[in-house]
């Protein structure tokens, strides 16, 4: 059983966020799948589960915001008994130029702080990332990462999601190493 997050904020004015990239590809993934959204109250989610290739997968949206994404990880995780090894987080990075994608399977927060947060609650920093670039940067990223992507971007934004899906799905059947030598 594997656990995807996709990080971002809940309600109507955060939806097409720059912030909210984790939500979009998890989001699409589960259109894909016909699945549904179900909000979890005691594990702080909107939850549903997929098969891939025979494999179980919980997709999470976590309800907490951005900076508490780590308590709704960690009650899933422990609920499910799901192994660090087995959680996929995908997230906005303002490091990185819009349409690129970056694979890591450890690191720092790097400044974000919806992983500083699963960091903390997980108590390892040795999990599997997902990128998608959201730079670059204009102005206070306080601002910037909460603004809606510009129409211009929305189209090549759909293509930035499923090419994170596939990298996702790529982690899945293949593993870390093989997936960031094809898509990063």
């Amino acid at each position: 059983m594997k656990l995807i997050t996709g990080l971002g904020n809940i309600g109507d004015k955060y939806c097409f966020t720059r912030h909210n990239a984790g939500f979009m590809t998890v989001d699409r993934w589960a259109l894909q799948e016909n699945a549904s959204f179900k909000q979890e109250a005691k594990l702080k989610c909107f939850l549903t589960k997929i098969k891939y290739k025979n494999e179980d997968i919980i997709l999470i949206k976590p309800t907490t915001f951005m900076n508490l994404s780590g308590e709704a990880v960690r009650l899933v995780s422990d609920y499910y008994k799901i192994p660090t090894e087995d959680i996929i987080i995908i997230y906005d990075d303002i490091a990185l130029d819009f349409g690129r994608i970056r694979l890591r399977p450890s690191g720092s927060d790097g400044g974000h702080n919806g992983i500083k947060s699963i960091i903390q609650h997980l108590g390892t920093n040795k999990f599997d990332r997902i990128k998608i670039g959201i730079g670059p940067q204009i102005g206070p990223s306080e601002n910037y990462v909460l603004q809606n992507f510009p129409k211009t971007q929305m189209e090549d934004l759909k293509t930035i999601l499923d090419k994170s899906i596939d990298a996702t799905k790529c982690i899945i059947t293949d593993g870390m190493q093989k997936a960031q030598n094809k898509f990063n």
